[in-house]
Protein backbone atom coordinates (compact mmCIF):
# COMPACT_ATOMS: atom_id res chain seq x y z
CA UNK A 1 0.00 0.00 0.00
CA UNK A 2 1.40 3.57 -1.56
CA UNK A 3 0.13 6.05 0.87
CA UNK A 4 -0.26 9.49 -0.87
CA UNK A 5 -0.63 11.01 2.74
CA UNK A 6 2.78 10.01 4.35
CA UNK A 7 5.15 12.78 4.51
CA UNK A 8 9.35 12.83 4.68
CA UNK A 9 9.77 11.72 8.41
CA UNK A 10 12.97 12.00 10.92
CA UNK A 11 16.03 9.86 10.50
CA UNK A 12 14.61 5.77 11.75
CA UNK A 13 12.88 7.65 14.91
CA UNK A 14 9.19 7.38 13.73
CA UNK A 15 7.40 5.20 15.55
CA UNK A 16 4.09 3.63 14.26
CA UNK A 17 3.09 1.03 17.54
CA UNK A 18 -0.26 -0.79 17.18
CA UNK A 19 -1.80 -1.92 19.97
CA UNK A 20 -5.21 -2.80 21.42
CA UNK A 21 -4.97 -1.60 24.72
CA UNK A 22 -9.06 -0.69 23.94
CA UNK A 23 -9.36 -4.13 24.97
CA UNK A 24 -9.21 -2.99 28.78
CA UNK A 25 -11.90 -1.21 30.07
CA UNK A 26 -9.61 1.70 31.76
CA UNK A 27 -10.00 5.12 31.12
CA UNK A 28 -6.72 6.56 29.20
CA UNK A 29 -4.71 8.93 31.53
CA UNK A 30 -3.43 12.58 30.16
CA UNK A 31 -1.66 12.12 27.19
CA UNK A 32 1.76 13.47 26.22
CA UNK A 33 2.46 14.54 23.03
CA UNK A 34 6.13 13.71 22.18
CA UNK A 35 7.06 10.09 23.05
CA UNK A 36 9.97 7.51 21.63
CA UNK A 37 8.17 4.12 23.39
CA UNK A 38 5.39 3.31 25.69
CA UNK A 39 7.42 3.75 29.02
CA UNK A 40 6.86 7.21 28.52
CA UNK A 41 2.97 7.28 28.43
CA UNK A 42 0.15 6.00 30.91
CA UNK A 43 -0.34 2.85 32.27
CA UNK A 44 -3.11 2.24 29.56
CA UNK A 45 -1.73 4.37 26.83
CA UNK A 46 1.01 3.53 23.96
CA UNK A 47 3.26 5.38 22.09
CA UNK A 48 2.41 6.49 18.57
CA UNK A 49 3.60 8.41 15.54
CA UNK A 50 1.49 11.82 17.11
CA UNK A 51 2.43 11.06 20.77
CA UNK A 52 1.03 8.83 23.61
CA UNK A 53 -2.57 7.91 22.97
CA UNK A 54 -5.45 5.41 23.79
CA UNK A 55 -4.84 2.66 21.40
CA UNK A 56 -8.84 1.61 21.87
CA UNK A 57 -9.56 4.85 20.07
CA UNK A 58 -9.50 6.00 16.44
CA UNK A 59 -9.66 2.09 14.93
CA UNK A 60 -11.02 1.47 11.74
CA UNK A 61 -12.00 -1.99 10.20
CA UNK A 62 -11.67 -2.67 6.94
CA UNK A 63 -14.19 -6.13 5.62
CA UNK A 64 -14.05 -6.93 2.16
CA UNK A 65 -16.42 -9.76 2.12
CA UNK A 66 -16.62 -11.37 -1.56
CA UNK A 67 -15.62 -8.99 -4.58
CA UNK A 68 -16.35 -11.45 -7.27
CA UNK A 69 -20.10 -11.48 -5.95
CA UNK A 70 -19.93 -7.23 -5.63
CA UNK A 71 -19.67 -7.51 -2.59
CA UNK A 72 -16.59 -5.20 -2.10
CA UNK A 73 -14.95 -3.55 0.95
CA UNK A 74 -16.38 -1.62 3.70
CA UNK A 75 -14.80 0.29 6.26
CA UNK A 76 -16.08 1.97 9.31
CA UNK A 77 -15.04 3.14 13.34
CA UNK A 78 -15.45 0.06 15.33
CA UNK A 79 -15.65 2.15 18.91
CA UNK A 80 -14.33 0.74 21.94
CA UNK A 81 -12.89 -2.67 21.09
CA UNK A 82 -14.13 -5.51 22.94
CA UNK A 83 -12.63 -9.40 23.61
CA UNK A 84 -15.75 -10.70 21.92
CA UNK A 85 -16.59 -8.09 18.80
CA UNK A 86 -19.49 -9.03 16.30
CA UNK A 87 -18.58 -7.04 13.09
CA UNK A 88 -21.88 -6.02 11.41
CA UNK A 89 -21.90 -4.84 7.47
CA UNK A 90 -24.35 -3.01 5.51
CA UNK A 91 -25.55 -4.35 2.11
CA UNK A 92 -23.87 -3.15 -0.47
CA UNK A 93 -22.63 0.14 -1.42
CA UNK A 94 -23.14 1.36 -5.00
CA UNK A 95 -23.61 4.15 -7.69
CA UNK A 96 -26.77 4.94 -8.72
CA UNK A 97 -26.52 6.46 -12.08
CA UNK A 98 -29.11 8.55 -14.01
CA UNK A 99 -27.34 9.68 -17.47
CA UNK A 100 -29.41 11.77 -20.17
CA UNK A 101 -28.65 13.48 -22.64
CA UNK A 102 -29.89 16.64 -24.47
CA UNK A 103 -31.83 16.04 -27.67
CA UNK A 104 -34.01 19.41 -29.82
CA UNK A 105 -33.71 20.92 -26.40
CA UNK A 106 -34.98 17.91 -24.04
CA UNK A 107 -33.59 16.15 -22.58
CA UNK A 108 -33.77 12.33 -22.73
CA UNK A 109 -32.76 8.84 -21.27
CA UNK A 110 -29.67 7.62 -22.77
CA UNK A 111 -29.46 4.40 -22.35
CA UNK A 112 -26.10 3.44 -24.88
CA UNK A 113 -23.69 1.45 -24.08
CA UNK A 114 -21.15 3.13 -21.14
CA UNK A 115 -18.15 2.84 -19.40
CA UNK A 116 -17.69 3.74 -15.97
CA UNK A 117 -14.84 4.10 -14.06
CA UNK A 118 -14.42 5.16 -10.37
CA UNK A 119 -11.22 5.65 -9.13
CA UNK A 120 -10.21 6.60 -5.36
CA UNK A 121 -9.17 7.00 -1.88
CA UNK A 122 -11.27 4.72 1.50
CA UNK A 123 -12.41 8.39 3.68
CA UNK A 124 -11.52 6.71 6.98
CA UNK A 125 -8.48 4.98 6.07
CA UNK A 126 -5.58 7.17 4.74
CA UNK A 127 -3.49 5.98 1.88
CA UNK A 128 -6.25 2.92 0.97
CA UNK A 129 -7.04 3.25 -2.46
CA UNK A 130 -9.99 2.06 -4.02
CA UNK A 131 -10.83 1.33 -8.12
CA UNK A 132 -13.52 -0.26 -9.94
CA UNK A 133 -14.74 -0.15 -13.52
CA UNK A 134 -17.59 -1.44 -15.45
CA UNK A 135 -18.93 -1.78 -18.93
CA UNK A 136 -22.82 -0.85 -18.38
CA UNK A 137 -25.97 -0.32 -20.58
CA UNK A 138 -27.98 1.53 -19.17
CA UNK A 139 -32.28 1.04 -18.57
CA UNK A 140 -33.78 3.97 -19.20
CA UNK A 141 -30.90 6.07 -18.46
CA UNK A 142 -31.02 4.36 -15.43
CA UNK A 143 -27.79 1.74 -13.94
CA UNK A 144 -26.08 0.36 -10.44
CA UNK A 145 -22.47 -0.26 -10.05
CA UNK A 146 -21.67 -1.72 -6.83
CA UNK A 147 -18.06 -0.25 -5.23
CA UNK A 148 -16.31 -0.04 -2.08
CA UNK A 149 -17.65 2.34 0.99
CA UNK A 150 -16.87 4.48 2.78
CA UNK A 151 -15.06 5.94 -0.47
CA UNK A 152 -14.31 9.29 -1.94
CA UNK A 153 -14.41 8.99 -5.93
CA UNK A 154 -13.93 10.39 -9.00
CA UNK A 155 -16.14 8.94 -11.37
CA UNK A 156 -15.38 9.00 -15.11
CA UNK A 157 -18.67 8.13 -17.90
CA UNK A 158 -17.42 7.37 -21.17
CA UNK A 159 -19.83 6.42 -23.39
CA UNK A 160 -19.37 4.18 -26.60
CA UNK A 161 -20.16 6.79 -29.23
CA UNK A 162 -16.94 8.14 -29.89
CA UNK A 163 -19.03 11.99 -30.71
CA UNK A 164 -19.76 12.00 -26.13
CA UNK A 165 -17.27 13.95 -24.52
CA UNK A 166 -16.07 12.14 -21.02
CA UNK A 167 -17.87 13.56 -18.01
CA UNK A 168 -16.56 13.40 -14.55
CA UNK A 169 -18.49 14.01 -11.22
CA UNK A 170 -17.32 13.74 -7.39
CA UNK A 171 -18.99 11.73 -4.38
CA UNK A 172 -18.12 9.66 -1.34
CA UNK A 173 -20.13 6.69 -0.92
CA UNK A 174 -21.08 5.17 2.67
CA UNK A 175 -21.76 1.74 3.82
CA UNK A 176 -25.00 0.45 2.71
CA UNK A 177 -25.69 3.52 0.34
CA UNK A 178 -26.82 4.19 -3.34
CA UNK A 179 -25.17 7.49 -4.18
CA UNK A 180 -27.27 9.07 -6.49
CA UNK A 181 -25.26 10.28 -9.72
CA UNK A 182 -26.97 12.56 -12.46
CA UNK A 183 -24.73 13.02 -15.85
CA UNK A 184 -26.49 15.33 -18.39
CA UNK A 185 -24.47 14.37 -21.68
CA UNK A 186 -24.38 17.69 -24.44
CA UNK A 187 -26.10 17.96 -27.00
CA UNK A 188 -24.64 17.42 -30.31
CA UNK A 189 -24.78 20.80 -31.47
CA UNK A 190 -22.59 22.08 -28.46
CA UNK A 191 -19.94 19.72 -28.58
CA UNK A 192 -16.69 21.04 -30.21
CA UNK A 193 -15.01 19.29 -33.05
CA UNK A 194 -11.20 18.83 -33.16
CA UNK A 195 -9.78 17.37 -36.48
CA UNK A 196 -6.10 17.30 -37.59
CA UNK A 197 -3.90 15.04 -38.79
CA UNK A 198 -0.47 13.56 -37.37
CA UNK A 199 2.96 13.59 -39.25
CA UNK A 200 6.78 12.60 -38.72
CA UNK A 201 8.90 15.33 -39.55
CA UNK A 202 8.85 17.44 -42.62
CA UNK A 203 4.90 15.88 -43.28
CA UNK A 204 6.09 12.58 -43.57
CA UNK A 205 3.44 10.15 -42.52
CA UNK A 206 3.86 8.03 -39.72
CA UNK A 207 2.35 4.06 -40.64
CA UNK A 208 2.15 3.32 -37.02
CA UNK A 209 -0.72 2.48 -34.28
CA UNK A 210 -1.62 5.76 -32.75
CA UNK A 211 -3.86 7.53 -29.97
CA UNK A 212 -5.19 11.19 -29.63
CA UNK A 213 -7.02 12.90 -27.19
CA UNK A 214 -7.83 16.50 -25.40
CA UNK A 215 -6.97 17.72 -21.93
CA UNK A 216 -7.29 21.21 -20.42
CA UNK A 217 -5.04 23.12 -18.73
CA UNK A 218 -5.38 20.73 -15.57
CA UNK A 219 -4.24 17.80 -17.90
CA UNK A 220 -7.86 16.57 -17.28
CA UNK A 221 -9.17 14.88 -20.24
CA UNK A 222 -12.11 16.85 -22.37
CA UNK A 223 -12.10 14.01 -24.99
CA UNK A 224 -12.09 10.67 -25.17
CA UNK A 225 -8.90 8.67 -26.75
CA UNK A 226 -9.54 8.10 -30.30
CA UNK A 227 -7.46 6.02 -32.98
CA UNK A 228 -5.55 8.34 -35.71
CA UNK A 229 -6.06 6.67 -38.70
CA UNK A 230 -2.56 4.64 -39.36
CA UNK A 231 -2.60 5.10 -43.44
CA UNK A 232 -3.14 8.79 -43.16
CA UNK A 233 -2.65 10.58 -39.89
CA UNK A 234 -6.13 11.88 -39.64
CA UNK A 235 -8.08 12.09 -36.55
CA UNK A 236 -11.46 14.19 -35.15
CA UNK A 237 -11.82 14.84 -31.86
CA UNK A 238 -15.46 15.63 -29.74
CA UNK A 239 -14.41 17.90 -26.72
CA UNK A 240 -16.64 19.13 -23.73
CA UNK A 241 -19.08 22.23 -24.97
CA UNK A 242 -16.46 24.33 -22.06
CA UNK A 243 -13.82 24.15 -24.49
CA UNK A 244 -15.66 26.78 -26.94
CA UNK A 245 -14.51 29.63 -24.18
CA UNK A 246 -10.75 28.20 -23.79
CA UNK A 247 -8.29 29.84 -25.68
CA UNK A 248 -6.14 26.87 -26.54
CA UNK A 249 -6.38 23.24 -24.98
CA UNK A 250 -3.50 20.23 -25.07
CA UNK A 251 -3.74 17.42 -27.50
CA UNK A 252 -1.54 14.50 -26.38
CA UNK A 253 -0.14 12.19 -29.03
CA UNK A 254 1.05 8.84 -28.13
CA UNK A 255 1.60 5.12 -29.26
CA UNK A 256 -1.68 3.03 -28.97
CA UNK A 257 0.20 -0.26 -27.65
CA UNK A 258 2.71 -1.03 -25.13
CA UNK A 259 6.47 -1.33 -26.25
CA UNK A 260 5.91 1.18 -28.78
CA UNK A 261 9.11 3.02 -29.93
CA UNK A 262 7.53 6.49 -30.48
CA UNK A 263 7.60 9.13 -28.23
CA UNK A 264 4.60 10.82 -26.31
CA UNK A 265 4.48 14.24 -27.85
CA UNK A 266 1.70 17.03 -26.67
CA UNK A 267 0.48 20.37 -28.55
CA UNK A 268 -1.46 23.06 -27.89
CA UNK A 269 -4.03 24.14 -29.98
CA UNK A 270 -6.84 27.00 -30.48
CA UNK A 271 -10.04 24.75 -30.39
CA UNK A 272 -12.06 27.56 -32.54
CA UNK A 273 -9.89 27.16 -35.39
CA UNK A 274 -8.99 24.58 -37.59
CA UNK A 275 -5.89 23.29 -37.34
CA UNK A 276 -3.51 25.56 -39.40
CA UNK A 277 -0.74 22.79 -40.35
CA UNK A 278 -0.58 19.24 -39.41
CA UNK A 279 0.63 17.73 -35.64
CA UNK A 280 4.58 16.75 -36.75
CA UNK A 281 5.78 14.57 -33.79
CA UNK A 282 9.84 16.38 -34.67
CA UNK A 283 12.74 14.14 -36.26
CA UNK A 284 12.87 11.99 -33.22
CA UNK A 285 15.25 9.41 -35.12
CA UNK A 286 14.82 6.03 -35.75
CA UNK A 287 15.16 3.40 -32.70
CA UNK A 288 18.85 1.63 -32.50
CA UNK A 289 19.94 -0.93 -30.50
CA UNK A 290 21.51 -0.55 -27.05
CA UNK A 291 23.63 -3.21 -25.45
CA UNK A 292 25.97 -2.73 -22.25
CA UNK A 293 26.26 -4.43 -18.84
CA UNK A 294 25.81 -3.75 -15.47
CA UNK A 295 28.22 -4.16 -12.41
CA UNK A 296 27.95 -3.71 -8.70
CA UNK A 297 31.04 -1.83 -7.50
CA UNK A 298 33.31 -4.92 -6.82
CA UNK A 299 32.85 -5.50 -10.44
CA UNK A 300 30.65 -8.71 -10.37
CA UNK A 301 27.59 -8.55 -13.10
CA UNK A 302 24.25 -7.40 -11.62
CA UNK A 303 21.95 -10.44 -13.07
CA UNK A 304 18.19 -9.87 -13.00
CA UNK A 305 18.39 -5.98 -13.05
CA UNK A 306 15.36 -4.68 -14.89
CA UNK A 307 16.73 -1.50 -17.87
CA UNK A 308 15.26 0.97 -19.72
CA UNK A 309 15.78 4.81 -21.14
CA UNK A 310 13.18 7.59 -20.75
CA UNK A 311 13.73 11.21 -21.32
CA UNK A 312 13.27 13.81 -24.33
CA UNK A 313 13.71 13.03 -27.50
CA UNK A 314 14.62 15.27 -30.52
CA UNK A 315 11.29 17.20 -31.39
CA UNK A 316 10.70 17.86 -27.53
CA UNK A 317 8.53 14.56 -27.08
CA UNK A 318 8.50 11.58 -24.15
CA UNK A 319 9.95 8.38 -24.95
CA UNK A 320 9.84 5.63 -22.73
CA UNK A 321 12.19 2.16 -24.00
CA UNK A 322 10.31 -1.35 -23.02
CA UNK A 323 11.93 -2.30 -20.25
CA UNK A 324 14.66 -5.98 -20.18
CA UNK A 325 16.01 -7.73 -17.96
CA UNK A 326 20.13 -8.18 -17.15
CA UNK A 327 21.23 -11.59 -18.03
CA UNK A 328 23.65 -13.86 -15.57
CA UNK A 329 26.57 -11.94 -17.10
CA UNK A 330 25.00 -8.57 -16.26
CA UNK A 331 24.17 -7.85 -20.18
CA UNK A 332 21.32 -6.35 -21.63
CA UNK A 333 20.28 -5.29 -25.33
CA UNK A 334 17.15 -3.23 -25.57
CA UNK A 335 15.66 -0.89 -28.51
CA UNK A 336 15.93 3.15 -27.87
CA UNK A 337 15.36 6.11 -29.68
CA UNK A 338 18.73 8.22 -30.28
CA UNK A 339 19.19 10.84 -28.02
CA UNK A 340 18.47 15.07 -28.88
CA UNK A 341 21.74 17.07 -29.54
CA UNK A 342 21.11 19.47 -26.17
CA UNK A 343 20.97 16.69 -23.37
CA UNK A 344 21.71 13.11 -22.73
CA UNK A 345 18.84 10.28 -21.83
CA UNK A 346 18.33 8.33 -18.88
CA UNK A 347 19.32 5.12 -18.33
CA UNK A 348 17.12 3.55 -15.13
CA UNK A 349 18.60 0.12 -13.63
CA UNK A 350 16.47 -1.18 -10.96
CA UNK A 351 18.62 -4.38 -9.36
CA UNK A 352 16.29 -7.45 -7.86
CA UNK A 353 15.51 -6.50 -4.05
CA UNK A 354 18.13 -9.53 -2.68
CA UNK A 355 20.54 -7.73 -4.46
CA UNK A 356 23.60 -5.55 -2.53
CA UNK A 357 23.40 -3.69 -6.15
CA UNK A 358 21.13 -0.61 -5.96
CA UNK A 359 18.87 1.36 -7.70
CA UNK A 360 20.88 3.46 -10.59
CA UNK A 361 19.55 6.58 -12.75
CA UNK A 362 22.49 7.45 -15.20
CA UNK A 363 22.42 9.44 -18.41
CA UNK A 364 23.40 8.05 -21.23
CA UNK A 365 24.52 9.04 -24.89
CA UNK A 366 22.17 7.65 -27.73
CA UNK A 367 23.76 7.63 -31.12
CA UNK A 368 21.85 7.20 -34.26
CA UNK A 369 23.74 4.06 -34.74
CA UNK A 370 23.42 1.11 -33.11
CA UNK A 371 25.80 1.88 -29.22
CA UNK A 372 27.62 -0.48 -27.23
CA UNK A 373 27.71 1.11 -23.35
CA UNK A 374 30.28 1.41 -21.18
CA UNK A 375 29.76 -0.68 -18.21
CA UNK A 376 26.94 0.44 -15.45
CA UNK A 377 28.11 0.50 -12.21
CA UNK A 378 25.49 0.72 -9.50
CA UNK A 379 26.46 2.08 -6.15
CA UNK A 380 25.65 -0.17 -3.19
CA UNK A 381 22.49 0.06 -1.53
CA UNK A 382 22.61 1.45 2.28
CA UNK A 383 22.68 -1.22 5.20
CA UNK A 384 20.50 -0.53 7.56
CA UNK A 385 20.93 -2.27 10.85
CA UNK A 386 18.74 -2.70 14.22
CA UNK A 387 17.69 -5.06 16.69
CA UNK A 388 14.50 -6.90 18.43
CA UNK A 389 13.56 -7.80 21.60
CA UNK A 390 11.01 -9.60 22.98
CA UNK A 391 8.08 -7.77 25.09
CA UNK A 392 9.77 -8.82 28.18
CA UNK A 393 13.26 -7.84 26.90
CA UNK A 394 14.90 -11.00 25.57
CA UNK A 395 15.76 -11.44 22.32
CA UNK A 396 13.98 -11.61 19.69
CA UNK A 397 14.90 -14.20 17.13
CA UNK A 398 13.84 -15.45 14.34
CA UNK A 399 11.19 -12.82 13.71
CA UNK A 400 10.44 -12.00 10.12
CA UNK A 401 10.88 -8.25 8.61
CA UNK A 402 9.35 -6.43 5.65
CA UNK A 403 10.87 -3.19 4.07
CA UNK A 404 8.22 -1.41 1.65
CA UNK A 405 8.98 1.94 0.31
CA UNK A 406 6.31 4.18 0.54
CA UNK A 407 7.71 7.92 -0.41
CA UNK A 408 10.56 9.25 -2.26
CA UNK A 409 12.96 11.85 -0.54
CA UNK A 410 14.15 14.79 -2.29
CA UNK A 411 16.54 14.10 -5.19
CA UNK A 412 16.35 10.87 -5.68
CA UNK A 413 13.99 8.31 -7.58
CA UNK A 414 11.00 6.70 -5.93
CA UNK A 415 12.19 2.52 -5.70
CA UNK A 416 9.64 0.46 -7.26
CA UNK A 417 7.62 -1.79 -5.18
CA UNK A 418 10.12 -4.17 -4.13
CA UNK A 419 9.53 -4.87 -0.99
CA UNK A 420 12.74 -6.57 1.03
CA UNK A 421 12.46 -8.94 3.09
CA UNK A 422 14.88 -10.21 6.36
CA UNK A 423 14.90 -12.30 9.31
CA UNK A 424 16.61 -11.09 12.88
CA UNK A 425 19.18 -13.56 13.31
CA UNK A 426 20.30 -15.30 17.24
CA UNK A 427 20.93 -12.20 18.61
CA UNK A 428 18.20 -10.25 17.39
CA UNK A 429 19.90 -8.65 14.72
CA UNK A 430 18.44 -7.74 11.47
CA UNK A 431 19.90 -6.09 8.54
CA UNK A 432 18.46 -4.69 5.14
CA UNK A 433 19.98 -3.49 2.25
CA UNK A 434 17.71 -0.81 1.21
CA UNK A 435 18.08 2.55 -1.73
CA UNK A 436 17.36 5.92 -0.29
CA UNK A 437 13.75 6.36 0.46
CA UNK A 438 10.84 6.84 3.37
CA UNK A 439 10.00 3.08 4.29
CA UNK A 440 7.59 1.48 6.24
CA UNK A 441 8.97 -1.56 8.41
CA UNK A 442 6.34 -4.49 8.82
CA UNK A 443 7.54 -6.82 11.87
CA UNK A 444 5.65 -9.91 11.93
CA UNK A 445 6.40 -12.24 14.95
CA UNK A 446 4.22 -15.12 14.52
CA UNK A 447 1.08 -16.57 16.15
CA UNK A 448 1.39 -15.38 19.47
CA UNK A 449 2.60 -11.85 18.97
CA UNK A 450 1.15 -8.85 16.75
CA UNK A 451 2.43 -6.97 13.99
CA UNK A 452 4.51 -4.09 14.94
CA UNK A 453 5.02 -0.86 12.20
CA UNK A 454 7.62 1.89 12.59
CA UNK A 455 9.07 3.98 9.51
CA UNK A 456 12.57 4.74 9.05
CA UNK A 457 14.02 6.96 6.00
CA UNK A 458 17.16 5.85 4.72
CA UNK A 459 19.11 8.39 3.27
CA UNK A 460 21.63 8.72 0.82
CA UNK A 461 25.24 8.35 2.19
CA UNK A 462 28.54 6.70 2.02
CA UNK A 463 27.56 3.02 1.16
CA UNK A 464 30.23 1.74 3.14
CA UNK A 465 28.87 3.10 6.37
CA UNK A 466 25.61 1.37 8.52
CA UNK A 467 22.49 3.43 9.39
CA UNK A 468 21.54 2.70 12.61
CA UNK A 469 18.13 1.74 13.58
CA UNK A 470 17.67 2.33 17.08
CA UNK A 471 16.32 -0.83 18.89
CA UNK A 472 12.89 -1.59 19.16
CA UNK A 473 10.57 -3.84 21.01
CA UNK A 474 7.67 -6.60 20.09
CA UNK A 475 4.68 -6.21 21.52
CA UNK A 476 2.09 -8.16 23.82
CA UNK A 477 -1.11 -9.34 21.94
CA UNK A 478 -4.54 -9.82 22.99
CA UNK A 479 -7.00 -11.93 20.88
CA UNK A 480 -10.02 -10.85 19.44
CA UNK A 481 -13.03 -13.18 18.15
CA UNK A 482 -16.25 -12.51 16.59
CA UNK A 483 -18.08 -12.76 13.90
CA UNK A 484 -18.87 -11.07 10.45
CA UNK A 485 -22.52 -10.07 10.26
CA UNK A 486 -24.72 -9.09 6.73
CA UNK A 487 -27.84 -6.68 8.06
CA UNK A 488 -30.77 -7.63 6.39
CA UNK A 489 -29.93 -11.29 4.82
CA UNK A 490 -32.89 -13.04 3.70
CA UNK A 491 -34.56 -15.86 6.40
CA UNK A 492 -32.75 -18.93 6.43
CA UNK A 493 -29.57 -17.81 5.52
CA UNK A 494 -26.77 -18.28 8.01
CA UNK A 495 -25.55 -15.02 9.56
CA UNK A 496 -22.34 -15.22 9.06
CA UNK A 497 -19.83 -13.94 6.35
CA UNK A 498 -17.79 -16.42 5.04
CA UNK A 499 -14.40 -15.91 3.99
CA UNK A 500 -14.30 -12.56 4.49
CA UNK A 501 -11.22 -10.68 4.96
CA UNK A 502 -10.67 -7.95 7.49
CA UNK A 503 -7.79 -5.82 8.37
CA UNK A 504 -7.58 -3.31 11.50
CA UNK A 505 -6.45 0.12 10.96
CA UNK A 506 -5.51 2.64 13.69
CA UNK A 507 -5.46 6.29 11.87
CA UNK A 508 -2.58 8.66 13.41
CA UNK A 509 -1.25 11.57 12.50
CA UNK A 510 2.01 12.18 11.28
CA UNK A 511 3.58 15.68 11.02
CA UNK A 512 0.03 17.13 10.86
CA UNK A 513 -1.29 14.59 8.16
CA UNK A 514 -3.51 11.54 8.29
CA UNK A 515 -1.96 8.08 7.94
CA UNK A 516 -2.72 4.73 8.92
CA UNK A 517 -1.04 1.89 10.54
CA UNK A 518 -2.34 -2.03 10.17
CA UNK A 519 -2.89 -3.57 13.46
CA UNK A 520 -3.90 -6.89 12.52
CA UNK A 521 -5.34 -9.15 9.85
CA UNK A 522 -7.59 -12.10 9.74
CA UNK A 523 -10.09 -14.36 7.26
CA UNK A 524 -13.40 -15.70 8.53
CA UNK A 525 -14.21 -19.10 8.30
CA UNK A 526 -17.12 -20.96 6.93
CA UNK A 527 -19.66 -19.77 9.76
CA UNK A 528 -18.12 -16.28 9.45
CA UNK A 529 -16.24 -16.75 12.54
CA UNK A 530 -12.79 -14.50 12.85
CA UNK A 531 -9.70 -14.28 15.57
CA UNK A 532 -7.37 -11.71 15.27
CA UNK A 533 -4.51 -10.92 17.31
CA UNK A 534 -3.76 -6.94 18.56
CA UNK A 535 -1.13 -5.67 20.44
CA UNK A 536 -2.30 -4.55 24.16
CA UNK A 537 -0.06 -2.52 26.54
Amino acid sequence: MRSAHTRLLPLALVLAWSSGCALIGEEPGASVLVCRSDADCAENEVCFVDGCGDPGQDIVVEVTPNPALGLYAQDFPVGRLRADHNLELFKEASLSGTTLRTTASVSRPYSEPLFVRAVGTSALIPGVSRYHEAVLVPDNGRWTMPVAATGQYAVTLLAEDPNVPPQTTLGTVSPGEALPMVWQLPAANAVVHVQGRVTRHGGAPLDEDLKVEALDATLTPISQQRPVARATGDFSLALAPEAAHMSTVLVRVSAAGEGSLLPQQTFTVDPSDPLPAPLELGDFGTPVRVSGRVVALDGRPVAGATVSIRGRVSGGGAFQSPVVKTGPEGRFALRSLPSPSESPLQLVVVPPAASNAGLTVAPVVVARTDTVLADVVCLNRRVARGRLVQPDGSIAAGVRLIAEPVDAIPGRMLPPMLASETITDSSGEFVLRLDPALYRLDVVPGENLPRVSRFISVLPGDENTEQIVPPFGLQRGRTLRGRVLLRGREPGVPPGMPFASIRFYRVVNVEGRPASVLLGQSVTDTLGRYTALLPVR
